[in-house]
């Protein structure tokens, strides 16, 4: 039964919004733009073809092939290329490259459609900082050892700004109007993070940092996994509403899961994980207008030449000489003769697609949980303007404070495009609630155009009149989900092991969707295969 526009924005909105909405807006059936992306009809075609024979003259030999291009299977790639391994096939579902950190470009500007930024690194991460160099992206190391960016790659100011009752104010945590008591929690909870920081097990292990396999196993950090961070605050005292958003947005922005939803273990490693030591700002923001779009643009140099884009896996056979890959491409069925496969695709799709794991599930298979987001790019004429003088200027992320949305980042404002035409790029998360993906795949263009437009008015009156067209992604599985006792449950070491000569990668298994997880596991893969 279609739902009318009052449920729908109720449903993403909230009630109250909704009904103001209605009162005061139109619905926009009017705005250009389509939705793009991945194609629902994916899972008939594998189950329709999984049993179809590959004709003989279709199959080729390759000594590895690589399932899945997002960023770790571009990783692995990558890494196989720098060990002088050339003979594999990179195979990816979509026509375009790059999962959830892909990008897009108009005239004036490149912009993404999901990952957005890097933070700097420590230097550490030797491989990652080796990718900085590689891409001409640093200028040495400074005085401490410290990896230094060049300036035009860092986020440029003003970088956050957060709406709140008809005002912008600079930052995302809001100190307009906080009382004594909320300022000493704040300082309570800056003081918790510190020490988290600075805590170190016996072998001198952090118990946060990048990538996750450096983390500390200590039985004092695993046991955050056991609660959720919700639980966490209100177990050590905290009761701030403001403080309590801030952490909810943290969340629902780099997990999309809400507070009491997301791991403590989690929850704490948003806030610890990118501090060198207690005392220092978090780690700069690495941007650029097609946000992570850049990294896959250069790791997918190492691949063009290998890739099959259109390419959907139906069916993964280990066999005692290797494995078989079949393939769709073309509406044509194709097939590897392969000695090994990476599998870099998320974790839940394996039990779909490679044969024993349909047969006989893995028990780790159910552990894994994965949410749904929607993220529109919105291309304007011009820019909203602010209602008052004194309002903080427009920044990259622009948050509501009200808004169960994430507002949007504007993808003009690395490049310096001040005036005139901006591209704004719009998240809204599920947060895992119960029958969020159907709710969103129910929806089509017209609906969610309305949503994006009715939540934005709050703070941009005329933002339907600038708006020229709007495209939509919808990610049925846009990250997993580390909600709390799944992190070190034992289920992300158990998918991590090699099944017979298929080797998994994808930041799944690390249980936090960061470019940073799929880079390593791209290349600890790839180091794995080429044994």
């Amino acid at each position: 039964m279609r739902l009318t526009r009052r449920e729908i924005l109720t449903a993403f909105l909230g009630a109250p919004f909704a009904l103001a909405a209605c009162r005061s807006t139109p619905e926009s059936k009017d705005v250009a733009g389509e939705i793009v992306g991945a194609s629902v009809n994916i899972g008939h075609a594998i189950r329709e073809f999984r049993n179809a024979e590959v004709p003989v003259s279709n199959w080729e030999k390759v000594k590895v092939a690589i399932v899945g291009g997002g960023a770790a299977g571009l990783s692995a790639a990558y890494q196989l290329k720098k060990m002088g391994v050339n003979d594999f096939a990179l195979l990816e579902l979509e026509a375009h490259i790059g999962g959830t950190a892909q990008s897009g470009r108009n005239d004036l500007v490149g912009y993404p459609w999901g990952a957005h930024y890097l933070p700097v690194p420590f230097t550490e991460n030797r491989d990652l900082t080796a990718l900085l160099d590689e891409m001409d992206l640093t200028e040495g190391r400074g005085t401490n050892g410290e990896l230094v960016i060049k300036e035009q790659y860092l986020c440029r100011e003003p970088e956050e700004r957060v709406f709140y009752k008809g005002r912008w104010y600079e930052g995302l945590y809001l100190h307009v109007g906080e009382s004594d008591e909320e300022k000493t929690q704040f300082a309570a909870f800056q003081k918790e993070i510190d020490a988290w920081v600075n805590w170190r097990d016996g072998s001198g292990k952090r118990a946060f940092v990048l990538p996750v396999s450096a983390c500390s196993r200590d039985a004092a950090a695993l046991e955050l996994d056991k609660i959720s961070f919700g639980d966490w605050l209100r177990t050590n005292g905290f009761t701030s509403e403001r403080l309590f958003w801030y952490c909810d947005y943290a969340c629902r922005d780099d997990y999309g899961l809400k507070l009491d939803q997301t791991s403590a273990w989690a929850g704490l490693f948003y806030f610890c994980s990118r501090v060198r030591k207690s005392g220092d700002e978090s780690q700069p923001f690495i941007t650029f207008p097609e946000g992570n779009g850049r990294f896959i643009d250069h790791l997918f140099e190492s691949s063009k030449d290998r890739a099959r884009l259109g390419a959907v896996v139906v069916d993964i056979v280990p066999n005692d000489g290797g494995v078989d890959v079949v393939y769709l491409r073309d509406n044509e069925l194709r097939g590897f003769h392969s000695e090994k496969v990476i599998y870099a695709s998320p974790i839940f799709t394996a039990k779909y697609v490679i044969r024993d794991f349909r047969q006989t599930p893995p028990a780790f298979a159910s552990e894994f949980e994965h949410n749904a987001w929607f993220v529109a790019n919105m291309f304007l004429k011009n820019r909203p303007k602010n209602r008052f003088s004194k309002d903080f200027p427009l920044a990259w992320d622009n948050v509501l404070y009200e808004s169960p949305g994430l507002g949007y980042v504007n993808s003009t404002h690395q490049k310096g495009l001040d005036y005139g035409p901006a591209v704004f790029t719009y998240y809204y998360p599920m947060c895992a609630e119960e029958n969020g993906r159907a709710k969103l795949f129910g929806l089509g263009h017209a609906d969610l155009t309305d949503i994006i437009l009715s939540d934005l008015s709050r703070a941009h009156p005329d933002i339907r009149e600038l708006t020229e067209r709007i495209d939509v992604m919808r990610w049925g599985h846009a990250m997993i989900s580390p909600r709390a006792g799944f992190l070190w449950s034992g289920a992300r070491e158990a998918a991590a092991k090699p099944y017979r000569n298929i080797h998994f990668a994808h930041s799944d298994l690390s249980g936090i969707a960061l470019f940073e997880e799929a880079f390593y596991h791209g290349l600890r893969a790839a180091r794995e295969v080429a044994v």
